[in-house]
């Protein structure tokens, strides 16, 4: 019989997930990982820092929780509904954000996503940040309606 309490992560699990990952030369970039998870109706968002040529530390990541109003705020956000996405979550432990912002710069990626996250006892602070491009944007707000049907069960 299964746990209910225990997660156990299949090979369909894991093909659920989307990652953009930006590396750059100077050592300073991340990822972002966006996960399904139907059992718990949430989308989690992984973010690491780089910590290599190509590597990333994943033990240090921050995770953050979404659920349907979260999701419908960084669609509208992709869609250009809105200029930009803010999300705040607080608990006991730690405060986390996650921020997509439109930028009209014809140099610059056209969007931008930064999750953080502070802990409320030493008060630390971490944070990725990672351009995103028009096609990276369009692919994240593709799985993100795909998620939200699959959450909705439609």
């Amino acid at each position: 019989m299964n746990d209910p309490n225990t997660e156990h992560q299949t090979v369909t699990d894991r093909s659920s997930d989307y990652a953009i990952y930006k590396p750059n030369s100077r050592g300073s970039g991340g990822v972002l990982r966006f996960s399904l998870n139907r059992m718990k109706g949430a989308i989690f968002v992984d973010a690491a820092v780089q910590s290599g040529e190509k590597q990333f530390d994943w033990e240090t990541k921050i995770t953050m929780k979404w659920g349907l109003t979260d999701i419908g705020s960084v669609l509208a956000a992709l869609q250009g509904r809105v200029p930009q996405a803010k999300l705040f979550h607080q608990s006991e432990k730690a405060s986390s954000t996650f921020e997509l912002s439109f930028r009209d710069d014809p140099e610059r990626a056209p969007y931008f996503a930064t999750l953080t996250r502070q802990d409320s006892g030493d008060k630390s602070l971490r944070k990725v940040s990672i351009p995103l491009s028009h096609g990276e944007a369009a692919l994240l707000e593709a799985a993100l309606r795909g998620a939200t049907c699959r959450l909705l069960g439609w």
